[in-house]
Formats: C-alpha cells, sequence, structure tokens
C-alpha cells in the first residue's frame, strides 16, 4: 500500500462510496472520515435497538440466539456475552490472509454499510473500526471460510475480533495480538452492546471487496488490451481497416464500437503501417481483426459488474435491519452474496478471454509461420532460443484461468442444519476472479514484451506516437533482447508497467484518453 495520508478523508455515508473511492483507501491509505448525515442515522438506528431491548422485545440476533438456534430465548444479562460468543464461533477462517489492500477494502466496505443506519451498531464501535483502518491496524482475516450465505460471516468475524481487543493484527509490519495492537496505535477496544456483533459480521463485504478491487484492475487491463494489441498488429504488418467506424457502427454495441476507435487512435500516424499500404494480405488472424468484437464483449461485461458491485458497496446487507424511521426491525435476506457472486463469475469470464485472445496473439509474434520474423524473436536462433518459454508461461496463464472461470455461482451446499439451504459461494467466486486477473495481468505483459521485441524488426520503420510512446517506456525496464537472458525478470517489469496504469498513461500523454 503506498501512502496517501495526506489526502483529504473520504467521507462515507453508506451510499456514495464508487471503485476509485474503494482503490484510494485500499491501495492508497486515503483516510477516511464518517459524513455527518451517517453519525446521526447510525445513533437513531441505536436508539431503536435499545428500545427494543428495553421492552424485553424478541427480536432475532438480539434477544435469541443464530441460525438454527433462532428459537432459544437469551437473558437479559447475557445479551453482552451472546455477541461476543458470536463472532468467537464464527471465526472459523483457514487459509493465507487477505492481502492488505483487500484487507483494507473490507474494513472500508463494512464501515461503509454501518454508516448507512440500518445495523444498529453503536457509533463509537463503528469510529474504531473507522480509527483502526486510519492508523493502519489491519486485522489478519483468514481468506477461505465463507459461503456467501449469511454473507462473509467467518472473514467478518476475524475482522471483528479485534474490536474487542482479541483475534490478530498487522501493524507497522509487525503482526500483534489484537489488543497489542490497539493498544501500539494509541486505541481502546470496545465491549459489545446487543446486536453489535451481528452488525460486524452480517454481510457480503469480503465478496464485494475482492471483487471490486479486481474489476478496478479488470477495468484498466481492458483498455491496455487495446495498448498492447495495436502494438502486436503494427509489429506483424496488420492492418486498421477492420477497425473502420463504420463496420461498428453496423452492430452497435457499446464496448465494440469504443475498443474500435480507440484501436484506430492508437494507430493513427504509423509508418509501418503506411509501408505495407498495398501488400496483397486481405484480412488478418481473428485474434488481431476481432479485437474490437472480443475486447469490446468482455467491455461490457464489466461495465454490468461495475454497476452490481457499485450497489453493493452502498447496500444494507444486514438481518435483521433496524429502520429508524418506524422504529422496526425485520428479518429479511440482503446478506445473500447471489448478486455479487454471479458478477465475479462474470469478471472471471471477462478476464480470462482477455488473456485468452492475447495469448494467441503472443503465439502469432513468435511464431516464424505466422509473423515472417524470426522464430521466437531471437537473433542467432538455436544458439539463443529468444521468447520461446515467455509464450509458453502466457499459454499456462491462459489455461489456468480457463479453468478458474468456471463459475462458483452455480454450486450450493447447505450449511446451519439446513437453515441456509441455498447459499452463493461469493468468496469463492470473488477469489477466482481475483485470481484470473492477475493472470491476464502477467499474459498481457508478456504480449507486451513480445511486441516491443518484434517492433526492433521493423526498425528503421516507427509505428504510431503513441505505441512508440509506449515502446519506450518498456525500454526504460526492459533491454531489448540481443542475446538470451533470464526472462521472469522482464516479465515482472512488463507487469508492473501494466498494473500501474504506465502503458496506458504513456499512450495516453500522446492520443488523448482512450475510452473505457
Amino acid at each position: 500500500m503506498s501512502s496517501n495520508t495526506e489526502s483529504e478523508p473520504l467521507a462515507i455515508d453508506g451510499g456514495r462510496l464508487d471503485l476509485p473511492g474503494l482503490e484510494a483507501v485500499a491501495c492508497q491509505g486515503r483516510p477516511v472520515v464518517l459524513a455527518p448525515a451517517a453519525t446521526e442515522a447510525v445513533r437513531a438506528a441505536r436508539r431503536v435497538v435499545d428500545d427494543a431491548v428495553a421492552r424485553g422485545a424478541v427480536v432475532y440476533g438480539v434477544t435469541t440466539g443464530f441460525g438454527n438456534f433462532a428459537d432459544v430465548h437469551i437473558p437479559l444479562d447475557r445479551l453482552r456475552e451472546l455477541q461476543l460468543n458470536l463472532l468467537r464461533s464464527h471465526a472459523a477462517g483457514v487459509g493465507d490472509p487477505l492481502g492488505e489492500a483487500e484487507t483494507r477494502g473490507l474494513m472500508l466496505l463494512r464501515a461503509n454499510v454501518l454508516a448507512k443506519g440500518y445495523s444498529g451498531i453503536r457509533l463509537e464501535t463503528l469510529e474504531l473500526l473507522v480509527a483502526m483502518l486510519n492508523r493502519g491496524v489491519h486485522p489478519v482475516v483468514p481468506s477461505r471460510g465463507s459461503v456467501g450465505a449469511s454473507g462473509d460471516l467467518a472473514p467478518l468475524a476475524h475482522l471483528a475480533l479485534p474490536l474487542v481487543g482479541e483475534g490478530e493484527c498487522t501493524f507497522e509490519g509487525r503482526r500483534l495480538a489484537g489488543a497489542a495492537a490497539l493498544q501500539a496505535a494509541g486505541l481502546a477496544p470496545v465491549t459489545l452492546e446487543p446486536k453489535e456483533g451481528l452488525a460486524l459480521i452480517n454481510g457480503t463485504q469480503l465478496t464485494t471487496a475482492v471483487t471490486g478491487l479486481a474489476l478496478a484492475e479488470a477495468r484498466r487491463l481492458a483498455r491496455t488490451a487495446d495498448v498492447v494489441g495495436a502494438l502486436t498488429l503494427d509489429a506483424l504488418r496488420g492492418t486498421d481497416v477492420a477497425f473502420d467506424e463504420r463496420i461498428h457502427a453496423a452492430r452497435p454495441h457499446p464496448g465494440q464500437a469504443a475498443s474500435a476507435r480507440c484501436l484506430r487512435t492508437l494507430l493513427a500516424g504509423s509508418a509501418i503501417r503506411a509501408s505495407h499500404e498495398h501488400c496483397p494480405e486481405v484480412q488478418d488472424a481473428y485474434s488481431l481483426r476481432c479485437m474490437p468484437q472480443v475486447h469490446g464483449a468482455l467491455r461490457d461485461a464489466l461495465a454490468f459488474v461495475e454497476q452490481t458491485v457499485s450497489v453493493e458497496m452502498n447496500s444494507a446487507t444486514d438481518n435483521p435491519m433496524v429502520f429508524a424511521d418506524s422504529g422496526d426491525i425485520l428479518s429479511g435476506g440482503n446478506f445473500h452474496g447471489q448478486p455479487v457472486a454471479v458478477a465475479a463469475d462474470i469478471l472471471a469470464i471477462a478476464a480470462a478471454e482477455l488473456g485468452a485472445i492475447s495469448e494467441r496473439r503472443t503465439e502469432r509474434l513468435v511464431n516464424p509461420a505466422l509473423s515472417g520474423l524470426p522464430a521466437f524473436l531471437a537473433r542467432d536462433g538455436g544458439l539463443h532460443s529468444g521468447l520461446m518459454m515467455a509464450h509458453v508461461t502466457a499459454a499456462a496463464l491462459a489455461s489456468e484461468s480457463k479453468a478458474l472461470a468456471h463459475p462458483a455461482s452455480v454450486d450450493s451446499i447447505p450449511t446451519s442444519a439446513g437453515k441456509e439451504d441455498h447459499v452463493s459461494m461469493g468468496a469463492t467466486a470473488a477469489h477466482k476472479a481475483a485470481q484470473v486477473v492477475a493472470n491476464t495481468r502477467q499474459v498481457l505483459a508478456i504480449e507486451l514484451v513480445a511486441a516491443a521485441e518484434a517492433l526492433e524488426f521493423r526498425r528503421p520503420l516507427r509505428s504510431s506516437p503513441a505505441l512508440e510512446a509506449v515502446h519506450a517506456l518498456l525500454r526504460t525496464r526492459v533491454a531489448p533482447r540481443e542475446r538470451d537472458r533470464v526472462i521472469s525478470p522482464d516479465i515482472d517489469a512488463a507487469a508492473d508497467l501494466v498494473a500501474s496504469g504506465n502503458v496506458l498513461a504513456a499512450a495516453e500523454a500522446v492520443c488523448g484518453r482512450l475510452e473505457a
């Protein structure tokens, strides 16, 4: 996480959080404050809970047990114990902990949902969660253990434990017990009152945070794929005729039209294109000619995913829900993760296909029968193997992504003694999508390395100004391959440029902003 603690705080109220805000807090460390309207909404909902407890009302999760124990009434003097036991019993996660950005995203989204004022949490408990986020006290949250039924219960329980001085956190590079981490940051734990444990763990925030951060990168990768694909097309002496505006107006999918416009813009002014304007080749292969159709379809899919994630980031996903205007506390099913699970599966499919077509373009670059260039772009081939194995790595990643693209949201295993008889597997879908996006970043990086190398064989001809700027940027990190050397550092360097958005920025500095 890069530090951005001196930037203007992001005010959250449960209704206005977007993907850039999520990334800024999760990845750049932007601080967070509660909006004034959120403060009052939280207090109003809490008054409803306190009144219900004072009246002795029977309310699920407030004065009763949970899940299949919903019919068990809990005595008034044990309601605090009930909430603490809930966190302890539900902290059943396993596996590698979430990364720092995903943990911060999880904390932000849970705070944002609580700020809506439907959860019944006390203001001081929510303020402690926000303070932990701002001071870099990050709960250790095992990544596995959610079926996306009553939300992401196990991960959120691990998130919540440090608020009561239990569990574990990382703080300033150290892994500490929850109480020790709070003390080191100058914070103190809270004692949970009725409903608060349930308010902290009921929701889809793990699924949404992991999906949202993967989506934010996938949106950049979709535009980057146009840049890298255009460089490949030019290095292979392809044609931009297939990107003619009239063709795409006749099939007006928004993403397809946007991709075609980007490709035309990126290729404008290429001397390589002008040099073979009258060559006998009539049509390019589909991985080149059909980039607008494929990249565009993926853009449209990602637009749907973004719409779903944006709604979910600002939705109340608790059970029961507190309605301060009427004083009602109602049980429902907003915790069910199916909307985001389906979106995460679509994200995985879209990102996998973006990698699949990129791998095909890389194969064309290194295959002399298809490129007319030296085999594997090697100088003194035979003695040197060039990018032979770089393409193999791209193929391995693309294949893995195809397997991961199998949807998780169509699966369900009943839990909680049959009470939760249909679950979303949303967390599984989110984790798979994040891995596919990471794979696709590497596949595009390999294509970028190969396309830049192929361009060296077209010299002294030059590509378009925008694409030459991308080539120059890569050459600041990856030198031309005069002879064999270890390839992995080159791929990693290119992947860093892709992930950071610098590849996009280099092109856009010349040709203007490329459409999403």
